[in-house]
């Protein structure tokens, strides 16, 4: 069975080493002598150790400076959406060649900045680029979230499986669900034994109304734990954190499939309750994005991850590799190649 993406979309997470102002340590003092190139980053609330998007889009930027030393890099931290639009004035003031914006909530600040400084390059994760000066790095998350959501209903014993999101932002958030919820029910019809998906119904759903608020998540979750859900996807950055003191308090009877970046290296105390994760290639791209700015290629347009290139995909299995059958797991690699070739259409209905 082929492993996904594992090995294309994602490293083994680095520990990230960072000082209070938010740069980074000079660990590596050799340079090329090359002209320096200042890399900022302007995160959305949660920090840069939230386990979440935060820290995977600036695993990119350690990376990115690891290969290239004359890559200096820095992020400001956001309390909240107040401090958007003054995070990317200051990066812009203070002179950085590139300047990444994570998450869809920043798309609005983002544009605004980028129209009022036509001169200053930028990026953003989860969002389309919307100006010549905006490179956009989105995914076509909903393909891995058939694939978490074919997992998902395999291993219920209830016939039930629940999603929630954290804030609803629209598709970067409930393409997953989206994604999730057909490949659950695909999952039903391919057995003629029909999954219920609580939590989302294409339309509306769960939501925690957090990105970070883990007590909130935790609520919501053994709201449709209470429902009978099993299994749990929790589209919710940090928030999500909270289903893992469900599957506590539950004794391993609820299991949680964890989003866009591999759960067991975050939370490896919790591997134990998450049977796969649905990646996306973040850390990869705000690698390359920097190492092509940085050489005077900078990129421009709209990025999308595709199970096709990569982009998006599931985790190993960790320590359900022996739980889920050889059958399913190759029933997965067939399905990863219909969607591929458009013989598995998924239909984007959130936002």
């Amino acid at each position: 069975m082929k492993k996904f993406v594992r090995s294309a979309v994602v490293v083994s997470v680095l520990g990230l080493a960072v000082s209070a102002c938010g740069d980074a340590p000079d660990e590596n003092e050799e340079s090329s002598g090359g002209e320096k190139f200042e890399a900022c980053m302007v995160l959305d609330v949660g920090g840069v150790d939230d386990k979440s998007f935060n820290q995977s889009a600036y695993q990119g930027m350690e990376e990115a400076a690891e290969e290239n030393p004359d890559i200096e890099i820095s992020y400001l931290a956001s309390q909240g959406d107040a401090d958007y639009a003054p995070n990317l004035a200051n990066s812009v003031s203070k002179g950085c060649d590139a300047i990444i914006s994570v998450g869809g909530l920043l798309s609005d600040a983002t544009a605004t900045a980028a129209s009022e400084n036509p001169d200053a390059q930028f990026a953003i994760v989860d969002a389309p680029s919307g100006a010549d000066n905006v490179y956009g790095i989105t995914f076509k998350s909903e393909q891995g979230g058939f694939l978490a959501g074919y997992v998902a209903a395999s291993l219920s014993e209830t016939g039930k499986v629940g999603t929630w999101g954290g804030i609803n932002v629209g598709t970067p958030v409930t393409a997953y669900m989206d994604g999730f919820q057909q490949g659950a029910e695909y999952y039903g019809e391919q057995k003629g034994s029909p999954i219920e998906v609580l939590g989302w119904n294409g339309k509306d759903g769960a939501f925690a109304n957090s990105f970070t608020d883990t007590a909130a998540g935790a609520s919501t979750t053994q709201a449709l734990v209470q429902q009978g859900a099993d299994v749990i996807f929790p589209v919710a950055g940090g928030a999500g954190g909270g289903a893992f003191d469900v599957a506590q308090d539950e004794g391993g009877a609820v299991k949680v499939i964890w989003v866009d970046f591999p759960g067991c290296d975050y939370y490896p105390d919790d591997c134990q309750y998450i049977p796969t994760s649905a990646l996306k290639a973040i850390p990869a791209n705000v690698k390359d994005y920097l190492l092509k700015s940085a050489d005077g290629d900078v990129p421009t347009g709209t990025y999308e991850g595709t199970l096709e290139n990569d982009g998006v995909g599931i985790d190993d299995f960790n320590d359900f590799d022996s739980v889920i059958t050889d059958e399913t797991k190759s029933e997965l690699d067939d399905i990863r190649e219909q969607i591929i070739s458009g013989d598995i259409a998924i239909t984007v209905n959130g936002g």
